[in-house]
Protein backbone atom coordinates (compact mmCIF):
# COMPACT_ATOMS: atom_id res chain seq x y z
CA UNK A 1 0.00 0.00 0.00
CA UNK A 2 1.38 3.42 -0.90
CA UNK A 3 0.53 6.96 0.13
CA UNK A 4 1.08 10.38 -1.43
CA UNK A 5 2.63 13.18 0.62
CA UNK A 6 4.36 16.53 0.15
CA UNK A 7 7.98 16.38 -0.95
CA UNK A 8 10.71 17.76 1.33
CA UNK A 9 14.21 18.97 0.49
CA UNK A 10 15.62 15.72 1.89
CA UNK A 11 13.61 13.77 -0.71
CA UNK A 12 14.89 15.56 -3.81
CA UNK A 13 18.02 13.44 -4.35
CA UNK A 14 16.09 10.17 -4.36
CA UNK A 15 13.22 11.65 -6.41
CA UNK A 16 15.73 13.02 -8.91
CA UNK A 17 17.44 9.65 -9.23
CA UNK A 18 14.08 7.97 -9.89
CA UNK A 19 13.28 10.69 -12.44
CA UNK A 20 16.51 9.91 -14.30
CA UNK A 21 15.99 6.15 -14.16
CA UNK A 22 12.35 6.32 -15.27
CA UNK A 23 12.97 8.57 -18.28
CA UNK A 24 16.06 6.63 -19.30
CA UNK A 25 14.43 3.20 -19.09
CA UNK A 26 11.49 4.18 -21.29
CA UNK A 27 13.59 6.09 -23.83
CA UNK A 28 16.22 3.38 -24.25
CA UNK A 29 13.56 0.68 -24.55
CA UNK A 30 12.06 2.58 -27.48
CA UNK A 31 15.44 3.48 -29.01
CA UNK A 32 15.26 7.20 -28.22
CA UNK A 33 17.98 9.25 -26.52
CA UNK A 34 17.35 9.76 -22.77
CA UNK A 35 15.99 13.13 -21.65
CA UNK A 36 18.79 13.45 -19.07
CA UNK A 37 22.43 12.68 -19.78
CA UNK A 38 23.32 12.17 -16.09
CA UNK A 39 21.48 11.46 -12.81
CA UNK A 40 22.82 14.77 -11.50
CA UNK A 41 20.89 16.69 -14.14
CA UNK A 42 17.58 15.15 -13.06
CA UNK A 43 18.41 15.67 -9.38
CA UNK A 44 19.19 19.33 -10.07
CA UNK A 45 15.89 19.77 -11.92
CA UNK A 46 13.85 18.14 -9.14
CA UNK A 47 15.61 20.21 -6.47
CA UNK A 48 15.01 23.45 -8.39
CA UNK A 49 11.33 22.72 -8.93
CA UNK A 50 10.82 21.81 -5.28
CA UNK A 51 12.58 25.01 -4.18
CA UNK A 52 10.24 27.13 -6.33
CA UNK A 53 7.18 28.10 -4.26
CA UNK A 54 5.09 28.31 -7.44
CA UNK A 55 5.42 24.54 -7.87
CA UNK A 56 3.42 21.98 -5.89
CA UNK A 57 5.58 18.88 -5.39
CA UNK A 58 4.43 15.48 -4.15
CA UNK A 59 5.80 11.97 -3.91
CA UNK A 60 4.45 8.46 -3.41
CA UNK A 61 6.01 6.13 -0.87
CA UNK A 62 5.47 2.71 0.70
CA UNK A 63 7.01 1.63 3.99
CA UNK A 64 9.33 4.63 3.86
CA UNK A 65 10.54 3.84 0.32
CA UNK A 66 9.98 6.54 -2.32
CA UNK A 67 8.26 5.16 -5.41
CA UNK A 68 7.90 8.27 -7.60
CA UNK A 69 7.11 11.98 -7.71
CA UNK A 70 5.10 14.63 -9.53
CA UNK A 71 4.96 18.43 -9.84
CA UNK A 72 2.31 21.03 -10.60
CA UNK A 73 3.43 24.33 -12.10
CA UNK A 74 1.08 27.01 -10.76
CA UNK A 75 2.84 30.08 -12.16
CA UNK A 76 0.24 31.04 -14.75
CA UNK A 77 -3.43 30.73 -15.69
CA UNK A 78 -3.05 27.25 -17.16
CA UNK A 79 -1.29 24.92 -14.73
CA UNK A 80 1.27 22.39 -15.94
CA UNK A 81 1.91 18.82 -14.72
CA UNK A 82 5.29 17.15 -14.58
CA UNK A 83 7.72 15.71 -14.66
CA UNK A 84 5.76 12.77 -13.27
CA UNK A 85 7.94 9.69 -12.81
CA UNK A 86 7.63 6.29 -11.16
CA UNK A 87 10.50 3.94 -10.33
CA UNK A 88 10.63 1.18 -12.98
CA UNK A 89 10.20 -1.56 -10.38
CA UNK A 90 7.07 0.14 -8.98
CA UNK A 91 5.10 0.45 -12.21
CA UNK A 92 1.70 -1.21 -12.66
CA UNK A 93 0.79 -0.60 -9.02
CA UNK A 94 -1.30 2.57 -9.56
CA UNK A 95 1.50 4.81 -8.29
CA UNK A 96 1.27 7.09 -11.33
CA UNK A 97 -2.49 7.24 -10.97
CA UNK A 98 -2.16 8.37 -7.34
CA UNK A 99 0.44 11.01 -8.21
CA UNK A 100 -1.60 12.42 -11.08
CA UNK A 101 -4.84 12.39 -9.12
CA UNK A 102 -3.17 14.37 -6.33
CA UNK A 103 -2.16 17.28 -8.57
CA UNK A 104 -5.46 17.28 -10.45
CA UNK A 105 -7.32 17.50 -7.15
CA UNK A 106 -5.19 20.49 -6.19
CA UNK A 107 -5.84 22.11 -9.58
CA UNK A 108 -9.56 21.75 -9.04
CA UNK A 109 -9.27 23.09 -5.50
CA UNK A 110 -7.44 26.17 -6.79
CA UNK A 111 -10.00 26.52 -9.62
CA UNK A 112 -7.43 26.36 -12.40
CA UNK A 113 -9.22 26.67 -15.76
CA UNK A 114 -6.81 24.20 -17.37
CA UNK A 115 -3.79 21.95 -16.87
CA UNK A 116 -1.26 20.73 -19.44
CA UNK A 117 1.77 18.45 -19.69
CA UNK A 118 4.19 16.98 -22.22
CA UNK A 119 4.12 13.24 -22.81
CA UNK A 120 6.32 11.07 -25.02
CA UNK A 121 3.93 9.34 -27.41
CA UNK A 122 5.96 6.13 -27.44
CA UNK A 123 5.28 5.70 -23.72
CA UNK A 124 1.96 3.91 -24.15
CA UNK A 125 1.92 2.88 -20.49
CA UNK A 126 1.47 6.44 -19.26
CA UNK A 127 -0.67 7.41 -22.25
CA UNK A 128 -3.26 4.85 -21.20
CA UNK A 129 -3.41 6.46 -17.75
CA UNK A 130 -4.13 9.88 -19.22
CA UNK A 131 -6.83 8.61 -21.55
CA UNK A 132 -8.52 6.84 -18.64
CA UNK A 133 -8.73 10.21 -16.92
CA UNK A 134 -10.40 11.77 -19.96
CA UNK A 135 -7.52 13.34 -21.89
CA UNK A 136 -7.87 14.00 -25.61
CA UNK A 137 -5.32 14.70 -28.36
CA UNK A 138 -5.42 18.33 -29.47
CA UNK A 139 -2.58 19.27 -31.89
CA UNK A 140 0.83 18.10 -33.15
CA UNK A 141 4.17 19.49 -31.93
CA UNK A 142 7.75 18.58 -32.83
CA UNK A 143 11.17 18.45 -31.22
CA UNK A 144 13.78 19.56 -33.76
CA UNK A 145 17.52 19.80 -33.12
CA UNK A 146 19.46 22.10 -35.46
CA UNK A 147 22.49 24.35 -35.46
CA UNK A 148 21.75 28.12 -35.39
CA UNK A 149 21.90 29.60 -38.89
CA UNK A 150 23.55 32.82 -37.68
CA UNK A 151 21.20 34.88 -39.85
CA UNK A 152 18.95 37.84 -39.19
CA UNK A 153 15.68 38.85 -40.83
CA UNK A 154 15.27 42.35 -42.21
CA UNK A 155 12.64 44.32 -40.32
CA UNK A 156 12.74 42.13 -37.21
CA UNK A 157 14.72 42.91 -34.07
CA UNK A 158 15.07 40.23 -31.38
CA UNK A 159 16.21 41.36 -27.93
CA UNK A 160 16.09 40.25 -24.32
CA UNK A 161 12.71 40.77 -22.70
CA UNK A 162 12.36 43.10 -19.71
CA UNK A 163 9.74 43.67 -17.01
CA UNK A 164 8.48 46.59 -19.08
CA UNK A 165 7.44 44.10 -21.79
CA UNK A 166 5.19 42.02 -19.52
CA UNK A 167 1.94 43.87 -20.17
CA UNK A 168 2.31 43.76 -23.96
CA UNK A 169 3.36 40.11 -23.91
CA UNK A 170 0.36 39.23 -21.72
CA UNK A 171 -1.90 41.11 -24.11
CA UNK A 172 -0.34 39.38 -27.10
CA UNK A 173 -0.56 35.91 -25.53
CA UNK A 174 -4.18 36.40 -24.48
CA UNK A 175 -5.12 37.73 -27.90
CA UNK A 176 -3.61 34.74 -29.68
CA UNK A 177 -4.21 31.92 -27.18
CA UNK A 178 -6.99 33.02 -24.85
CA UNK A 179 -4.89 33.19 -21.67
CA UNK A 180 -1.63 34.66 -20.36
CA UNK A 181 1.48 33.00 -18.94
CA UNK A 182 2.73 35.85 -16.80
CA UNK A 183 4.39 33.73 -14.12
CA UNK A 184 6.53 31.77 -16.53
CA UNK A 185 7.47 34.87 -18.51
CA UNK A 186 8.43 36.82 -15.39
CA UNK A 187 10.79 34.03 -14.27
CA UNK A 188 12.23 33.71 -17.77
CA UNK A 189 12.95 37.46 -17.79
CA UNK A 190 14.68 37.14 -14.43
CA UNK A 191 16.92 34.27 -15.57
CA UNK A 192 17.71 35.91 -18.91
CA UNK A 193 16.15 33.36 -21.28
CA UNK A 194 13.10 35.41 -22.43
CA UNK A 195 13.21 37.20 -25.78
CA UNK A 196 10.84 39.47 -27.68
CA UNK A 197 10.70 40.23 -31.38
CA UNK A 198 10.06 43.79 -32.50
CA UNK A 199 8.53 44.66 -35.86
CA UNK A 200 7.64 48.20 -36.92
CA UNK A 201 8.21 49.45 -33.41
CA UNK A 202 5.96 47.00 -31.52
CA UNK A 203 6.27 43.58 -29.95
CA UNK A 204 4.84 40.92 -32.25
CA UNK A 205 6.01 37.79 -30.44
CA UNK A 206 7.93 36.44 -27.47
CA UNK A 207 9.47 33.27 -26.07
CA UNK A 208 10.34 32.20 -22.54
CA UNK A 209 13.16 30.07 -23.95
CA UNK A 210 14.23 27.96 -26.90
CA UNK A 211 15.36 24.38 -26.45
CA UNK A 212 14.35 21.19 -24.67
CA UNK A 213 15.78 22.47 -21.39
CA UNK A 214 15.42 19.27 -19.34
CA UNK A 215 17.93 17.52 -21.56
CA UNK A 216 20.40 20.41 -21.70
CA UNK A 217 23.21 20.88 -19.21
CA UNK A 218 24.01 24.39 -18.00
CA UNK A 219 26.75 25.05 -20.55
CA UNK A 220 24.47 23.85 -23.36
CA UNK A 221 21.60 26.02 -22.08
CA UNK A 222 23.86 29.08 -22.19
CA UNK A 223 24.89 28.30 -25.78
CA UNK A 224 21.25 27.86 -26.76
CA UNK A 225 20.26 31.14 -25.11
CA UNK A 226 23.15 33.01 -26.72
CA UNK A 227 21.92 31.80 -30.12
CA UNK A 228 18.45 33.33 -29.76
CA UNK A 229 19.41 36.50 -31.58
CA UNK A 230 20.68 34.40 -34.45
CA UNK A 231 17.96 31.77 -34.83
CA UNK A 232 14.85 33.92 -34.28
CA UNK A 233 11.79 33.41 -32.10
CA UNK A 234 9.54 30.54 -31.13
CA UNK A 235 6.33 30.92 -29.14
CA UNK A 236 6.02 27.76 -27.08
CA UNK A 237 2.52 28.31 -25.70
CA UNK A 238 1.03 25.32 -27.51
CA UNK A 239 -1.82 24.44 -25.16
CA UNK A 240 -3.81 27.64 -25.10
CA UNK A 241 -7.18 26.30 -26.18
CA UNK A 242 -7.64 24.57 -22.83
CA UNK A 243 -8.20 27.99 -21.28
CA UNK A 244 -11.50 28.24 -23.13
CA UNK A 245 -12.89 25.08 -21.57
CA UNK A 246 -14.33 24.87 -18.08
CA UNK A 247 -12.14 22.71 -15.82
CA UNK A 248 -10.20 21.46 -18.82
CA UNK A 249 -7.07 19.39 -18.47
CA UNK A 250 -4.55 19.39 -21.27
CA UNK A 251 -1.69 17.19 -22.36
CA UNK A 252 0.93 17.46 -25.06
CA UNK A 253 2.06 14.09 -26.36
CA UNK A 254 5.03 13.26 -28.56
CA UNK A 255 4.73 10.54 -31.17
CA UNK A 256 7.02 9.31 -33.95
CA UNK A 257 6.67 9.89 -37.68
CA UNK A 258 8.08 7.45 -40.30
CA UNK A 259 11.29 9.48 -40.68
CA UNK A 260 11.85 9.21 -36.90
CA UNK A 261 11.30 12.91 -36.27
CA UNK A 262 9.65 13.16 -32.82
CA UNK A 263 6.33 14.88 -33.47
CA UNK A 264 4.04 15.85 -30.61
CA UNK A 265 0.31 15.79 -30.05
CA UNK A 266 -1.48 18.39 -27.97
CA UNK A 267 -3.99 16.58 -25.81
CA UNK A 268 -6.79 17.95 -23.66
CA UNK A 269 -9.68 16.44 -21.76
CA UNK A 270 -12.48 17.16 -19.32
CA UNK A 271 -12.75 15.78 -15.77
Amino acid sequence: MHRVRAMTADDTARCGTICYEAFREVAVRHHFPPDFSRPEDAIELVASLHANNKFFSVLAESDGCILGSNFLDERSTIFSVGPITVAPRSRDHRVGHALLTAVLARSEHLRAPGVRLVQAGYNTRSMSLYTKLGFRVRAPLAVVQVRPLARSADGFDVRMATEADLARCDEFCTEVHGHHRTGELREAIANGSARVVIRRGRITGYTTGIGFAWALRRDEQRRCQSAHRQCGLLHLDWISRAARQRRAIALVSRTTTPNRLPAQLDVTGLV
